[in-house]
């Protein structure tokens, strides 16, 4: 399916002019410029500490401006900006969007083992429940996933997909199409076309070579209603994917409760060369399929 404190001078040049008392009211000559050793600063730039308006420490007034308005050091503030690049990394994370990578082929050809897919997690915070079409990531809603081996992620891993710039590999989620919601009716008869609310769907997103409805008598061939607060998923790759239909034995006859669902995947991610976005396929806006 990754010290450098910077201090002030003060009370040093002070001390250049101790015993030397500074005749204050000695007029500056006509050709003195406001800067430079004649306005009592030194040719490094500091204030003797003989020049008016200095306190005892021999500090000016300006000097505790000038070293308030000094950069800090880029390694102080490393950190800082680290922090928050975090913060918000595990914001949009857990409220906008996240990362996952497809384990399986269940969903071929829509997405192939190892794509990177990311999962829009904002609008079921207001609301928004799956709807018909659209392919969703989901929570093991009753050992689905059993006897799937789990796999052991590194320390960097664990890091990476905590702020969500990698997908959890300890996280039991699936990703199917939604068929049927709330209320409808799913069957499958023969190979097919399926049929949602007495309407045939035409899938051109099924993998190609598979029949729309698997002819077998573990699941394949069913008729169901789906309740309130519920989903019925399939995998685009019919013949290859345990989805609702092999799992009508569990708690939840197949069903996946809508409060399981993480979010709907909206764009695939990585790689590059299959970078695209997954909208509903028409056939699910077709006249008379809601009831």
């Amino acid at each position: 399916m990754g010290d450098v404190a910077v201090g002030a001078r003060s009370g040093h040049d002070g001390e250049e002019h101790r015993g030397h008392p500074v005749e204050d009211n000695v007029p500056a000559s006509d050709g003195a410029m406001n800067s430079g050793n004649a306005s009592g600063v030194d040719g490094d730039g500091t204030a003797s500490g003989g020049r008016s308006g200095t306190n005892g420490d021999g500090e000016g007034p300006g000097d505790s401006s000038s070293r308030g308005n000094k950069p800090r050091s880029f390694w102080k503030e490393l950190p800082i900006l680290v922090g928050i690049a975090l913060v918000l990394a595990l914001l949009i994370k857990t409220f906008l969007v996240q990362a996952f990578s497809i384990p399986s082929d269940s969903m071929q050809n829509t997405l192939q083992r190892g794509d990177r897919v990311l999962v829009d997690k904002l609008t079921p915070w207001f609301g928004s429940e799956p709807e018909r079409g659209e392919v969703v990531v989901f929570h093991d809603p009753d050992e689905w996933l059993r006897g799937e081996p789990t796999p052991e992620p590194n320390a960097v891993q664990k890091v990476l997909s905590w702020i969500g710039l990698m997908p959890s590999a300890e996280e039991k989620d699936l990703i199917k199409r939604v068929i049927g919601v709330g209320g409808d009716t799913v069957e499958c008869k023969g190979s097919g076309p399926l049929m949602v609310n007495g309407k045939a769907l035409n899938e051109p997103y099924v993998y190609p070579g598979n029949t729309p409805c698997t002819v077998d008598d573990q699941g394949g061939q069913f008729k169901v209603k789906v309740p309130e607060g519920h989903i019925w998923v399939m995998g685009d790759h019919r013949q290859n994917s345990r989805d609702s239909r092999y799992n009508q034995d569990q708690r939840y006859h197949g069903m996946v409760p809508v409060k399981d669902v993480v979010g709907r995947a909206i764009v695939k991610a990585w790689p590059i060369n299959r970078w695209g976005t997954l909208p509903v396929p028409d056939t699910f806006d077709q006249p008379g399929l809601n009831k």
